[in-house]
């Protein structure tokens, strides 16, 4: 039976839904959005708080689900990785920075699983509005996304340690079978280099490819091949830690890897999100200005690929 509502209560009721859809600040609302997400602690001693200037440049689709759909590569450590063995806790750099973007916003960003090669496919298809993978902004895939530029680090080799296959230049690895992940600006370097070992009469190098970099680490460890060429920060903190630092080297530098232009990495966003660029560019600006973008980057002690201003496709190929 319906209950009998007194005029006295239908207009408390209707004052309490015009006040509910004018809030405006911290928790802000619309009609046709949810309540702005409150601070976050991104990290021990970082909690990142909204700015709902930046939230109002939002997408009205985002502001309505205060989503962004995130694709990420796992594991490609330490931009992207699992808390622990077994776990689906995500955590690394690209995280912790997408939870901070996520949180000057006003949203969360929301980080699924997606094998690199068909991260693209993903956001065009509109499975996703961002990615945040360590992936280097190049002109060709301009086409596909627009980048917002966070980072800066070029390639490197993971040897056996010792590098008992004596890379130091290279040409070294002309003739040897060396790994790579299939899709990455690094296979196309590497396929770049092969005329370096036509100009010097060498055989091309064998270059294999896996779905994920932690394949190609198993080929490394197995013998298939001699090195695994990858990011460099990569390489160094899987040299660090894996086996307790026992299993693998680092060989960098670019008589090592090859020249390779300074194209910097960008977070990913798709075209059919109209400002969504914008309003991540000018958070992540406001975290670089704050220094808790820094903060972040020392967590993995990484701080020497921070680049001094968030700028949209940057890429120099």
């Amino acid at each position: 039976m319906r209950s009998h509502v007194t005029p006295a209560v239908v207009l408390t009721a209707f004052a309490v839904l015009v006040v509910s859809a004018c809030t405006t600040g911290t928790g802000t609302t619309t009609a046709d959005s949810r309540p702005m997400a409150g601070p976050v602690a991104v990290l021990p001693d970082l909690t990142v708080e909204p700015d709902p200037q930046l939230h109002a440049m939002l997408p009205e689709s985002i502001r309505t689900t205060n989503t962004v759909r995130v694709a990420t590569d796992i594991p490609y450590p330490p931009f992207e990785m699992y808390a622990n063995e077994g776990s689906k806790q995500i955590t690394g750099i690209d995280y912790d920075l997408g939870q901070a973007i996520g949180a000057r916003l006003g949203v969360r960003f929301d980080f699924e699983a997606q094998k690199f090669d068909g991260i693209l496919p993903a956001v065009q298809a509109g499975k996703f509005d961002a990615v945040m993978s360590a992936m280097t902004d190049k002109k060709a895939r301009q086409r596909s996304v627009d980048f917002v530029d966070y980072l800066n680090a070029g390639p490197g080799w993971l040897v056996a340690k010792g590098n008992p296959a004596g890379i130091t230049v290279v040409t070294d690895v002309c003739g040897k079978p060396v790994g790579v992940q299939t899709g990455t600006n690094h296979q196309k370097l590497l396929q770049q280099r092969q005329r370096l070992c036509e100009a010097k009469g060498l055989p091309p190098i064998r270059i294999l490819t896996f779905s994920k970099d932690s394949e190609a680490q198993l080929a490394l460890r197995s013998g298939k091949v001699v090195a695994d060429y990858l990011d460099e920060v990569t390489a160094a903190y899987v040299a660090s830690t894996a086996d307790g630092g026992n299993a693998f080297s680092t060989v960098t530098g670019r008589a090592a890897v090859g020249e390779y232009s300074a194209s910097p990495m960008g977070i990913g966003i798709s075209k059919d999100q109209a400002g969504l660029k914008e309003a991540v560019r000018a958070a992540l600006q406001s975290l670089m200005d704050d220094g808790s973008y820094r903060k972040i980057l020392g967590r993995y002690e990484v701080p020497n690929i921070a680049i001094p201003k968030a700028t949209v496709n940057g890429a120099l190929d």
